[in-house]
């Protein structure tokens, strides 16, 4: 039999191949029949965000875009803060990955799987993959929560560290501090009740009221008024469900405080008392406090009566009459039911007409004669059948006789009358005269103006020859008066017009004497005889 023995061999440089052209090596694989289940698991892996469908499909640039995309959520997400990733960077991560999953289920359709086990295998694979982003979702979202419950705790410590520095300064000061960690201390309850630190408020809301309270615990009760009216108004911002025993915490201690403040102040003398029991009869009309209002103000009219009789009855009667008007006032302002404060009111006003008198008797001992005259008109006025009426009467005419000579003034006037030596008055000016006098025995009269008489010039007084009182045949209106014996001192002041000026004299009486007073007037000096 005969043939070709035929043979292979490798041909190397510059050998050639005598049989048929090879066809050319593909690009890459050719595709593989449609494969649901293979596009599912591609889809399920892409979907775990490390890109492990395209790695199976062999596609390493998309592969790369998934690893880069969830390292920078990482980098936004890491570490976790209170404030959480933003929604925007959450929202484009999961467009990708469904981008990333629909992408791979086309790519995984027609191409077969590079790993072993075929897309049952990378199916099961793709399905426990998933639970990293989920697992790292709640890994991210404790870590989240952890972040908030400190940022809360921070806040509610910033609010307590505000409202202890608060403490160590005046409530002026503060109140700002105290608004801004109420606020805190509401979000915290209201809008954050479950967390650590909402559990926290109402330790912190009791240490809140006894800080800005604190005056009251150092029975400082004017400081604490205003404190204490604040935290009043606490409930407004702060629901009472949150606040418990707490909303009623300062209604005593402020009621209590209006009350010892108010006394204080009327102990003191000063104002404010009036706004003080005012309010604490606005606002605790029924309390306790309330009904000691009437004794306080009844003890400061008792006390202001007593002194009176001591050493500055005017400063006694100035208290008095101020009482009368304050007391009022407050009685009006309050409704005043029981009517204690008008009878307290009332009481106040007689004792400070009354006292009056003492007033200027000690106003005449000090030599302040004129305010002494014008306290004794003014009792003498006021007080129609008052016990002390007759000898205010004769002080005021002493205080007005020592203005012109002060000697007159070294002793209190009696209620004494009449005497044993006769003292004829005359009238030799134009002018009524009123005639003072003070001494044994104190009293005033008016003599008519002498019609045919004048004011006399200086100069006219000055000669030698001159008598008053002298004109031949000229009748001078007069008065006789009985007077003891003793030192008497006359004024003689002009009611008219005229700018002469009274005269003055100091009459030393004696038994057996007649005496004649001659009042005058001179154009600018005088003196009486």
């Amino acid at each position: 039999m005969g043939g070709a023995i035929m043979s292979e061999g490798l041909y190397g440089p510059g050998q050639g191949y005598a049989g048929p052209p090879l066809p050319p090596m593909p690009s890459s694989p050719p595709p593989a029949p449609p494969d649901p289940l293979r596009a599912v698991a591609v889809a399920l892996l892409n979907l775990s965000g490390l890109g492990l469908g395209y790695a199976l499909v062999r596609r390493l640039l998309p592969m790369a875009a998934c690893w880069v995309a969830t390292g920078i959520l990482l980098f936004v997400a890491l570490p976790a803060d209170a404030d959480g990733v933003p929604g925007a960077a959450l929202v484009a991560y999961a467009v990708f990955l469904l981008l990333a999953a629909a992408h791979g289920a086309l790519v995984g359709l027609r191409t077969r799987l590079a790993g072993p086990g075929g897309a049952p295998l990378a199916l099961v694979l793709g399905l426990v993959l998933l639970a990293v982003p989920a697992g790292g979702a709640l890994w991210y979202q404790d870590a989240h929560d952890d972040a908030v419950e400190q940022a809360l705790l921070d806040r509610l410590d910033k609010a307590d560290r505000l409202v202890a520095a608060g403490g160590r300064r005046s409530f002026r000061e503060s109140v700002s501090d105290y608004r801004s960690a109420l606020e805190v201390y509401r979000d915290l309850a209201v809008d954050h009740s479950g967390s650590r630190a909402g559990r926290k408020v109402p330790d912190s809301l009791r240490t809140y009221y006894t800080t800005v309270g604190a005056p009251y615990g150092h029975q400082d009760y004017c400081e604490a008024v205003e404190p204490l009216k604040y935290l009043r108004t606490v409930p407004r911002t702060m629901p009472k469900e949150h606040l418990g025993s707490l909303a009623r915490w300062p209604d005593d201690r402020l009621a209590t405080s209006l009350y010892e403040c108010g006394t204080q102040s009327l102990d003191r003398g000063e104002a404010d008392w009036v706004a003080r029991f005012g309010d604490l009869l606005e606002t605790f009309p029924d309390s306790g406090q309330a009904t000691k209002v009437v004794p306080a103000v009844d003890s400061a009219v008792t006390k202001a009566q007593k002194a009176v009789d001591g050493d500055e009855p005017c400063a006694a009667v100035e208290k008095l009459r101020d009482l009368d008007t304050r007391i009022g006032s407050l009685s009006t302002a309050s409704g005043d039911s029981g009517g204690g404060l008008a009878k307290a009111a009332g009481r106040a006003g007689r004792s400070g007409d009354a006292g009056q008198y003492a007033c200027g008797v000690d106003q005449y001992k000090d030599g302040d004669f004129d305010t002494a005259q014008k306290t004794m008109e003014e009792f003498v006025s006021d007080n129609k059948h008052g016990r002390n009426r007759d000898r205010a009467k004769k002080i005021a005419i002493a205080a007005e006789v020592a203005q012109t000579l002060p000697a007159a003034g070294k002793k209190l006037p009696t209620t004494a009358s009449g005497g044993s030596i006769s003292v004829t008055v005359k009238n030799d000016s134009p002018d009524d005269v009123t005639v003072l006098y003070t001494g044994p025995v104190t009293g005033s009269f008016t003599l008519k103006g002498c019609g045919a008489c004048k004011s006399y010039s200086f100069a006219e007084t000055v000669l030698t020859t001159f008598k008053p009182c002298d004109a031949s045949g000229r009748h001078y209106p007069q008065r006789t008066i009985s007077l003891p014996v003793g030192t008497t001192y006359f004024v003689h002041k002009p009611n008219g017009t005229s700018t002469a000026t009274p005269a003055s004299d100091t009459a030393k009486l004696r038994s057996g004497y007649i005496y004649t007073e001659c009042a005058y007037t001179t154009q600018r000096l005088g003196s009486g005889y």
